[in-house]
């Protein structure tokens, strides 16, 4: 193994009333990919800009072999000072040439000679990747690199970074940018920092492991520990589990979904029951759109039901917002129609991010002040709320200006999902998101009783969570596909090796078959999953009774002794569902490939 090129030691840093991560030892060799990953509020950009040298901590030393230029992607680099990108760019430590930054500016594709006052969130971050890579760094840190990026800026820096020859670290919540480059990670969890030199695909197998350690040695300790731990391990991997359950229910919503699709081009959802048409929440006929002479939209056709989890994906510019705004109302086509069933009641997590106001406590965002919050016609209290959506209860009094980005983005999902609604609209929910609430959000999604439009760029986001894909290309055609993300860059790339537009179905593609080890299930593994859906269905609806119960505000105080059996029983219950679930899914997927 070659030398480190950069080493903090003993690294220590105090933040508040207390040390926000200290005696920490990090190498970084000479062609490290390393993954930073840690909870929203572990001090991840922190560490980073330690690392970095920009941040001076209390304890330790850092070294850097000399000559070793290293660089930082900042999430959010302060411009001001500088009338156009160009000048910001070639302001940087190491001066970076600028034919070198105008031919990477023409690959990413960033005007420099826009003012910095007037320049895109998405603007202002291709300048700065202009200017870091530009910089011919030996190690480069990247904080959020792909975020506000379209999913071409994406790729090609995914290519840039696989062909480069130093070494980076990177914060990410895009878990397929990090399993394509990463080989090691870095994990920063409750102040400490373990390395494993495993690519990110291994991390989820890795941390469970450590968490199972971890409640094993719980077992010798005293019950309160113990009890903290497990909720810490059940919140992560426990939902792991139970997201696999999820996936193959995703999977048979697809599968409906690609049954009702007409041939490429017509895209129609197939009246062929009387009861669709009564389901339908938003029912857009052969809509065109136009801003001058350009075509955005060219005969879309589309009928939405409820409890569609649908994903627009497309490169900036190409027409995501436009069909977003046409499919909630908020613009009219220039011809065709739209209609919106009378009854639909619909949140846009974007336009809330006004109640995130700094000086604003906790409880205010989410209770008005109050100690109990009202969760889809349901009282809760707010500190038991909390802890679903992974914060630590004792938070409550917190103001808005001490929480991490993602931390407001976390309790802003949290208010919103408490609102009654059949209507969810979310325009990038993944930028700024550890991967733990990314997890959370998707499990969130899958429960949510109403309809789902997503605009993202997160590959693995829209994989885990749509029955249906819009691509659009900005050429005004939408392309529309049963599945996530996976399955529409499948057609097209199926389209483009055909060298013309495919007429078939566009229906989720096959798994190639896998060899078949028997001719058919053994006993158990069929008994199971014959047996195992109705066991799931009687464990939720048990769970749901006695969740039912739990939402009597005064029970906690006038029987705590039965607030406490109900909280046990529910969450053996749910322990004994994740894994009816999880043995499930495995028979099942038994079974189908038996099938193939």
């Amino acid at each position: 193994m070659a030398p480190p090129i950069l080493s903090y030691e003993n690294l220590g840093l105090v933040q508040g009333e207390g040390w926000l991560f200290r005696n920490l030892d990090i190498h970084i060799g000479p062609r490290d990919r390393l993954a930073l990953i840690g909870r929203n509020g572990a001090g991840k950009t922190t560490l980073l800009k330690c690392l970095a040298g920009l941040v001076d901590t209390d304890e330790g030393e850092r070294k850097v072999v000399p000559g070793t230029r290293v660089v930082i992607l900042e999430q959010d680099p302060v411009m001001t000072g500088h009338s156009t990108l160009e000048e910001w760019v070639l302001g940087g430590s190491y001066a970076p040439a600028a034919h070198e930054a105008a031919a990477i500016a023409d690959q990413i594709g960033i005007d420099l000679g826009r003012d910095t006052a007037t320049s895109s969130g998405g603007e202002r971050r291709r300048a700065a990747i202009v200017r870091a890579l530009a910089q011919n760094p030996d190690v480069l840190m990247l904080d959020e690199p792909t975020n506000h990026l379209d999913l071409g800026a994406i790729d090609w820096l995914e290519d840039w970074l696989n062909r480069f020859k130093g070494a980076f670290i990177v914060i990410s919540h895009d878990r397929t940018f990090l399993t394509r480059l990463t080989k090691s990670c870095l994990w920063l969890d409750r102040g400490n920092i373990r390395r494993a030199e495993i690519g990110f695909g291994g991390f989820d197998a890795w941390t469970e492991r450590v968490y199972d350690e971890e409640i094993r040695a719980a077992e010798k300790l005293d019950a309160k520990l113990k009890l903290e731990l497990h909720w810490l391990q059940r919140g992560v991997t426990a939902r792991r589990r139970r997201n696999q359950g999820r996936l193959a229910k995703l999977n048979e919503m697809r599968a409906q979904r690609a049954a009702m699709l007409g041939p490429a081009g017509a895209a129609k959802l197939a009246l062929a029951k009387d009861d669709v048409k009564t389901k339908a929440v938003i029912d857009a006929e052969h809509v065109y759109k136009s801003f001058g002479d350009r075509s955005i939209i060219k005969d879309f056709t589309l009928r939405i039901q409820r409890g569609d989890r649908i994903g627009l994906v497309g490169a900036n510019g190409t027409g995501k917002t436009t069909l977003l705004k046409l499919l909630t109302g908020e613009l009219k086509p220039d011809s065709g129609t739209v209609v919106q069933a009378k009854s639909l009641s619909g949140i846009v997590i974007d336009q809330q991010r006004k109640l995130m106001e700094p000086t604003r406590r906790v409880r205010d965002v989410l209770a008005e002040g109050g100690d109990w919050i009202e969760v889809r016609g349901h009282k809760k209290h707010i500190k038991g709320y909390l802890k679903e959506f992974l914060f630590d209860p004792s938070l409550t009094e917190a103001p808005i200006a001490s929480l991490s980005g993602g931390e407001r983005s976390r309790l802003l999902l949290a208010r919103e999902f408490a609102r009654e609604s059949n209507l969810l609209v979310l325009d990038e929910p993944t930028n700024d998101l550890d991967l733990e609430t990314l997890d959370l959000l998707q499990e969130v999604i899958a429960d949510y009783d109403g309809t789902v439009l997503i605009v993202s760029h997160d590959r693995d986001f829209l994989d885990k969570t749509v029955t249906v894909t819009l691509g659009l290309d900005g050429s005004g055609k939408v392309d529309i596909v049963a599945g996530g993300y996976e399955d529409w860059a499948r057609r097209r790339r199926e389209v483009k090796t055909a060298g013309k537009k495919a007429a078939v179905p566009l229906a989720r593609a096959e798994a190639p078959a896998a060899p078949q080890a028997r001719i058919k299930l053994s006993y158990k593994d069929q008994r199971d999953l014959d047996r195992l859906p109705e066991e799931i269905e009687r464990l939720e609806r048990e769970i749901a009774a006695q969740e039912e119960a739990l939402h009597d505000p005064d029970l906690y105080t006038q029987n705590p002794t039965r607030f406490s059996e109900l909280t046990a029983s529910i969450e053996r219950k749910r322990a004994e569902k994740e894994v009816a679930e999880h043995r499930w899914l495995e028979v099942a997927e038994m079974a189908e490939a038996l099938t193939r």
